[in-house]
């Protein structure tokens, strides 16, 4: 049996007859937790809807977890939209958000079972947000809100979780809470896919990176693929990488010199 999760072999993939990648052969392992990295436009948002099916590629091919993205079993991916995508006017509190990640099983009733209520009671608690079950979305915190949606995702235990920018509009501490949180779901076997711009997070928690600027720059481990050639290719601009110890601090721009008289 292949541990590959996502393959693409020769794949274009864009909109409306226009092409953001072309040709794009890559693979992501079973367990791996990969992060996406790259400019505004590249194409990562483009890749992730290729994965999930959202978007039909013009050439190539595209297996998930060694199935046809069109035959896989429902519920074998779940998706974390960016939070900016969503209607927070829409009334709907957070325990009804999770129940909508049952919505696409296999044999699903109008409403959840029993077992299936606790479920969601069981990772709502896990995720920390069993007290705030009751609320408006629109009235919970930011961090509350991506575990919200973490948990719409998780609740039909899915194989694969593909989550588009989940640190974008969060506090800095919330950021590190949701890696740590995707860094323990990866440790329990989950494979993880998600993009990001934060480049100094991304170096603190994920052991894999995709450098893509509209097809496969470098990958590897921060360690590996962080440094300033890899980045300037990226992003068409210099980026300063400092690196003390275990960790890297990326930062993009020239160093300012001190003035010591």
């Amino acid at each position: 049996m292949s541990n590959i999760a996502v393959e693409f072999v020769g794949v274009s993939s864009g909109y409306e007859g226009k092409p953001i990648f072309e040709r794009l052969n890559l693979q992501i392992l079973q367990g791996q937790f990969a992060g996406i990295v790259g400019p505004t436009g590249c194409g990562k948002t483009t890749l992730l809807k290729t994965i999930l099916g959202a978007i039909d590629p013009f050439a190539g091919s595209v297996r998930v977890m060694g199935d046809s993205i069109r035959k896989i079993p429902a519920g074998t991916i779940g998706y974390v939209p960016q939070l900016e995508t969503v209607d927070w006017s829409f009334p709907v509190t957070v325990e009804e958000v999770v129940i909508m990640g049952l919505y696409n099983r296999m044999g699903y009733l109008p409403w959840p079972s029993k077992e299936e209520k606790g479920h969601v009671q069981v990772l709502m608690k896990k995720l920390g947000i069993d007290d705030c079950a009751h609320h408006h979305i629109r009235d919970i915190s930011g961090g509350q809100q991506q575990r919200t949606f973490l948990a719409r995702a998780l609740v039909g235990n899915p194989r694969l979780l593909v989550l588009d920018e989940p640190t974008a509009g969060i506090d800095i501490k919330t950021q590190h809470d949701v890696l740590h949180l995707l860094g323990e779901l990866n440790r329990e076997g989950m494979t993880i896919v998600l993009t990001t711009h934060d480049l100094n997070s991304v170096a603190a928690h994920l052991p894999f990176v995709i450098c893509f600027n509209k097809g496969i720059v470098a990958a590897g481990s921060p360690h590996e693929i962080f440094n300033s050639d890899v980045l300037k290719r990226t992003y068409g601009a210099d980026v300063i990488v400092i690196e003390h110890g275990d960790h890297l601090l990326m930062s993009h721009g020239t160093p300012l010199s001190l003035n010591r008289n």
